[in-house]
């Protein structure tokens, strides 16, 4: 009997499990915390337009008084006028058909109260995401192998993994604060689904998980996801954002709510690029985990390929995503087009991850619903 097999085929320990439920929902009720500062922040930051507007007319007013439109000097019997040295400029458009756009001052829009109900708000969710990668760390030392083994564990690992991701993007002083809203709420509806309709006590793995591929192959899968999640709201947000642009760049007056919301956010072209640069980062590590699987299927299974429907959707994912970063080198096919393709991959990740695991017969049955 080799090591993995005798660690699956230890007893599962029932205080570690229970400490691992325990802090599951810990990390639920501070996400929800967290979602409340969110919304606070959005909130505080809609009411501040005001005061960015007055500012901006301030700032306009004093430039204006600073630099005279005409100067006349007396030289002899000649009038001289001279330019001012400096005008306010506003840019709205570069030439036709592009933006010059800046990016908007965040969900707060630039108010203390909403900058500090942000800031309370990040230091939940890293509260929030220690306690969970708490309860992943007792699930597996319950059953002492890797969280891995169901949908539940799915669940927990991928929704920990999202939130890092977003985490190490805001180290990196990257401009993602925007993302904070969407995927709280996107982490509680997801933990929902895995205490209620998901859930399965800790138990040992099925015969074909019995390998250390199950570290390499399933970790590079989660992670895969959460950085295609980040993506997938990155590129929802450019078509909103898209469209509001466009709108008033055809002279149309877009709603209050709209308005409140979208010049908060960076700008279209920004979140396509955002978007752009994770799906390609990340698509090299999805071929690994594609290749991964494949070798890990050698060994469990005697064939490296059998179109299994996990097998086939894995690669169809492939496909789609190789689709999008060929559309975005293809100048016919940026922008919306691009942007669509990007939303169709993400959603054949998301059947690959939910619909294959829990609605589908085949090897790759293992979702322990």
């Amino acid at each position: 009997m080799n090591l993995a097999t005798t660690l699956a085929a230890a007893e599962p320990n029932e205080n570690l499990a229970h400490i691992s439920n325990v802090l599951i929902y810990s990390a639920m009720a501070v996400y929800l915390l967290a979602f409340f500062a969110h919304m606070a922040e959005w909130i505080f930051g809609s009411r501040s337009k005001v005061g960015r507007t007055a500012a901006a007319l301030t700032a306009g007013t004093q430039a204006t008084a600073k630099a005279p439109a005409v100067t006349v000097k007396a030289t002899g019997g000649t009038a001289v006028l001279d330019r001012p040295k400096a005008t306010p400029k506003v840019v709205t458009r570069s030439v036709t058909g592009t933006r010059d756009v800046p990016d908007g001052p965040g969900a707060s829009g630039g108010d203390e109260q909403g900058d500090l109900y942000g800031r309370i708000a990040v230091s939940l969710t890293v509260l929030g995401f220690l306690v969970e990668f708490g309860g992943v760390l007792t699930r597996a030392l319950s059953v002492q192998r890797a969280p891995w083994g169901n949908m539940y564990e799915f669940n927990i690992t991928f929704s920990t993994m999202a939130v890092g991701v977003y985490l190490v993007l805001l180290l990196l002083k990257k401009n993602v604060g925007w993302l904070g809203l969407p995927l709280i709420t996107t982490v509680l509806l997801d933990l929902g689904l895995a205490v209620t309709v998901l859930y399965t006590a800790s138990d040992q793995l099925v015969p074909a998980l019995h390998s250390y591929w199950l570290w390499i192959h399933v970790s590079t899968a989660i992670f895969c996801g959460a950085v295609f999640y980040v993506g997938a709201v990155a590129t929802i947000l450019y078509l909103f954002r898209d469209s509001y642009e466009s709108k008033l760049a055809e002279g149309g007056k877009p709603g209050r709510f709209a308005t409140s919301v979208m010049e908060r956010l960076p700008a279209a072209a920004t979140l396509d690029k955002f978007s752009y640069r994770v799906n390609a980062a990340v698509f090299p590590l999805w071929t690994f985990t594609i290749i991964a699987g494949a070798i890990w299927a050698g060994d469990a299974w005697g064939r490296y390929w059998g179109w299994d429907p996990k097998e086939v959707w894995s690669f169809i994912t492939w496909v789609a995503y190789a689709c999008y970063l060929h559309a975005r080198a293809t100048a016919g096919w940026k922008g919306r087009k691009a942007a669509y393709l990007a939303l169709i991959a993400f959603g054949c990740w998301l059947f690959n991850y939910y619909g294959v695991n829990i609605f589908v017969t085949g090897k790759h049955s293992y979702a322990g619903v």
